[in-house]
């Protein structure tokens, strides 16, 4: 007539299982968001240590030219004959290869 057992206390094997769909989701977006991003940021990063007068890039903003000067926050880019801009650095998104700017 009583109750026998209790039930309001959940067994540890219960406990377990409760938490098991929340770390399985941590694990998919470690390596599906968070991993990959950190990788990217690590590579944009070495590219813009590696930049130096003369090479070709592409900002942010669409601003295709060649590197005249690379200070420490700043890159002065020159688009056109005798017209160079000053871009923050970290503004650059990738580094064309030689010669892209004559085919344009």
């Amino acid at each position: 007539m009583f109750i026998s057992q209790a039930y309001a206390a959940g067994t540890p094997a219960n406990d377990l299982m409760s938490f098991l769909p929340m770390v399985v989701i941590f694990v998919l977006f470690y390596f599906m968001l968070i991993r990959p991003q950190v990788k990217q940021a690590k590579q944009h990063k070495a590219m813009l240590e590696t930049l130096k007068a003369g090479d070709e890039v592409a900002t942010t903003g669409g601003i295709v030219g060649k590197v005249t000067k690379v200070s420490e926050q700043f890159v002065s880019v020159e688009i056109a004959a005798n017209t160079v801009v000053h871009v923050q650095k970290h503004t650059v998104q990738t580094v064309l290869p030689a010669g892209t700017l004559k085919s344009i």
